[in-house]
């Protein structure tokens, strides 16, 4: 029995990466969540230590200020509390390489912390405590670390969930007042306080959360800013040639120990040279922008959104383009072969760039394919036997698709 389409998404949430045989793209971003998650653990272990110290030196102050009887009895849980955040740290630590690929694993550390920093609240005081700001920590630590805004306001909300159930249990009498030896006032039981004062707790950590939002979408929209500026080709707004470059080598590896296929697939603007000479640079320049943009919609138009989202459409050299595809395994078996994607992706970009018009004027495109191990198993040889092809589609007339496999021309029209 098939899995659902939900169940499938769902599945795939849990983890980072979900492929049989991940693509490079799935080993960084399971490296970034790895990374992430290393980040949570190093951050509590700073928070837990200034937790500890403070709590040594209030414990010495508390103890000296009410019968240990009461001493005992308010500060055991929190002890067990924060022994306990020591352990599933340590444990945290030795393993997180291992358990990286679980997507969630930051969003439940940082939950497991707000947990704890409600039983600190609890048991210092509930509408008195000191620890309520704790929250904020925890919210700015997630703003700063998780890759999605909605697992932030998930915090905010998880935090101002907790904190208003410790304020409304006392408030209701369903769970007992912790008295401190320092507060002789029973305002947590006087409606308009406890009302006011979680209405202010929550709106500081919704400041908290959008301020930590901001900030982090300032710093990656900067970070994407400059990274695209080293590997985006500003005329089509593709890949430029050096990530092609990048990309393919990384890719052929990659398939070469998965035993997995791999297409490329390259196009050229047909008599172009002539084209600018008559028209001039700057139309030929708005043509290649507008077939640019073809090629990145035709990259992202197949069914399976498992193959579209590692397509890599590129530049790579005045009017010659080009899409990597990858081939993987999903949790259903293999996709189609990646020859066969290539071949549909090629004669889609043909039809499409066929039917373009810049200020009333077309041109055509010739496409070629090639497949590694096939037609190439290196970058030169692969790279090589698409440009035969491209010569071969060159040679027969322009506008269609020429598979380095085979020669045989596929056309959009009569053969020339």
């Amino acid at each position: 029995m098939k899995q659902s389409r939900f169940a499938k998404a769902l599945a795939r949430t849990a983890v980072v990466s979900w492929r049989e045989n991940p693509t490079q793209y799935d080993i960084e971003a399971l490296r970034a969540n790895i990374e992430r998650v290393g980040l949570v653990i190093r951050v509590r272990w700073a928070i837990v230590t200034a937790l500890s110290i403070f709590s040594v030196i209030a414990a010495y102050v508390y103890a000296r200020e009410v019968p240990f009887s009461q001493f005992t009895r308010n500060m055991t849980i929190p002890a067990l509390a924060l022994c306990f955040v020591l352990g599933y740290n340590t444990v945290y630590q030795m393993t997180y390489r291992k358990v990286g690929n679980v997507a969630f694993l930051n969003q439940a550390q940082l939950m497991f912390d707000i947990i704890f920093t409600t039983v600190l609240v609890y048991y210092s005081g509930g509408v008195y405590s000191w620890f309520s700001s704790v929250y904020l920590l925890f919210i700015l630590e997630g703003a700063f670390i998780l890759p999605r805004k909605w697992h932030v306001w998930m915090l905010v909300a998880f935090s101002a969930l907790l904190y208003g159930l410790v304020l409304g249990g006392e408030y209701l009498g369903w769970i007992p007042h912790v008295d401190l030896p320092f507060v002789a006032n029973d305002l947590y039981m006087h409606r308009t306080y406890v009302l006011v004062r979680y209405l202010w707790k929550v709106t500081m950590y919704g400041g908290a959360g959008t301020i930590g939002i901001l900030m982090m979408q300032r710093i990656h929209d900067r970070e994407r800013e400059l990274e695209e500026s080293s590997f985006i080709d500003e005329t089509t707004g593709l890949f430029n040639r050096p990530y092609f470059h990048r990309v393919l080598s990384t890719e052929i590896e990659r398939a070469r120990r998965g035993g997995r296929q791999l297409a490329i697939m390259t196009a050229d603007v047909d008599a172009f040279a002539e084209f600018n000479r008559v028209f001039g640079l700057d139309v030929g320049d708005e043509v290649l922008a507008v077939l640019g943009e073809t090629l990145r919609q035709v990259s992202r138009d197949e069914s399976l959104d498992e193959a579209r989202e590692l397509h890599v459409a590129c530049r790579v050299g005045g009017e010659e383009m080009a899409i990597i595809l990858p081939q993987f395994s999903g949790y259903e078996g293999e996709v189609a072969p990646a020859g066969d994607r290539a071949l549909a992706l090629a004669e889609a970009f043909r039809s499409r760039a066929e039917r373009v018009r810049v200020r009333g004027l077309s041109v055509t495109v010739s496409v070629a394919v090639a497949v590694f191990p096939d037609d190439g198993d290196t970058f030169d040889t692969l790279v090589d036997a698409a440009d035969q092809a491209l010569c071969q589609a060159a040679i027969a007339g322009g506008n269609r698709v020429v598979s380095a496999s085979s020669l045989e021309l596929t056309s959009g029209g009569d053969d020339q």
